[in-house]
């Protein structure tokens, strides 16, 4: 990684840093025989993901897809080098026209409106994974899942390591998520597809995420609610890394890995943190519960090495960043519920 910057002047400055890949990554994918497709290229993390794969690998078709509702996001991603093909997964026939890709980053998913929605979610989350792995038993894959399919971890613990039993508090969202990585599952032993699941909690950068959602509610003057007090974050820039990377470290069957950063950090702490760089007092209301969402990230560590960019940074860069007024992504994590109703 190249030296980390005090501040980040536009979207294309974070973009074209987000996205550096190291030699680690370079390394990784050099090992990888075939190209890369990125299953949900649409979301949050999805357009970074791609362009980093081919700064990484630029040899390798790196092909996105989506149904590509934002515009001009296709036209962009095709400037960056890679390949778009607008296609609904839940159209099987459509799913079964995709290449044949060796790789592939598994992205989509459903979440905010699930509890209004919930046939919906249990068909994005369970129903699309099921067709997608039948379909190409013969990739690699790296499947994004979520620190929801564990039930909630002692605040004062390392939070739950991979080992930890499925069992995700109420909510079609959480219970859907283990269907999903149970679908994979299930593909990996029929077939002996080589998969990694992510577990992955709260990727950040500076226009969404825990950190921006906290920042922006100091900066206004609004309450931040902390029954829900502690969390685990990690930059998108490395988080992307990690999953591409989690490729080369697939199996069968199939073996999952925690994706975030080491720290368990308290989001009052987090308030008054940001409301220091704001010169503001932070407006904190609730009481922490004993457990929360938490993710022991010892094992990923043990493979891909710590996570280089340290929070204090990530905290400056957001206050920074929300302090200018610039661009936000308009989604919220909705990290403080509890019933897990997105």
């Amino acid at each position: 990684m190249t030296a980390l910057p005090d501040r980040f002047e536009d979207i294309e400055a974070l973009e074209e840093f987000m996205t550096a890949p190291t030699p680690a990554l370079v390394r990784d994918l050099a090992g990888l025989s075939g190209d890369i497709m990125v299953l949900g290229v649409g979301g949050k993390m999805g357009p970074t993901l791609a362009r980093m794969a081919k700064r990484a690998a630029p040899t390798k078709r790196v092909i996105g897809v989506a149904r590509f509702s934002e515009k001009g996001l296709p036209e962009r991603l095709e400037s960056q080098g890679v390949e778009c093909i607008a296609c609904d997964l839940l159209d099987r026939a459509a799913l079964e026209r995709l290449p044949a890709a060796a790789n592939i980053v598994f992205m989509a998913g459903h979440k905010f409106g699930a509890a209004g929605n919930p046939d919906f979610t249990w068909a994005m989350n369970v129903g699309v994974p099921f067709m997608v792995a039948e379909a190409f038993n013969a990739s690699r894959f790296a499947v994004f899942s979520t620190a929801c399919v564990y039930p909630f971890a002692d605040v004062t613990s390392h939070g739950a390591p991979e080992s930890t039993p499925r069992l995700p508090p109420p909510g079609d969202y959480a219970s859907s998520c283990v269907g999903r990585e149970m679908m994979f599952e299930y593909a990996s032993r029929k077939y002996a597809t080589r998969t990694a699941l992510i577990r992955l909690e709260y990727a950040i950068d500076m226009r969404y995420g825990v950190l921006h959602d906290v920042a922006t509610k100091v900066f206004a003057g609004q309450p931040v609610d902390v029954t829900m007090g502690h969390v685990n974050v990690i930059w998108q820039g490395e988080a992307n890394e990690q999953v591409l990377r989690l490729l080369a470290h697939a199996t069968t069957p199939a073996c999952a890995y925690n994706v975030s950063g080491p720290e368990v950090i308290s989001v009052r702490w987090l308030a008054t943190e940001f409301a220091k760089r704001f010169d503001k007092k932070a407006d904190v209301t609730g009481k922490e519960a004993p457990t929360a969402w938490l993710v022991d990230t010892a094992q990923s560590q043990k493979v891909l090495g710590a996570p280089r960019v340290p929070l204090a940074r990530m905290i400056d860069w957001v206050a920074e960043w929300v302090g200018r007024g610039m661009p936000s992504l308009g989604k919220e994590t909705h990290f403080s519920s509890r019933d897990g109703k997105y």
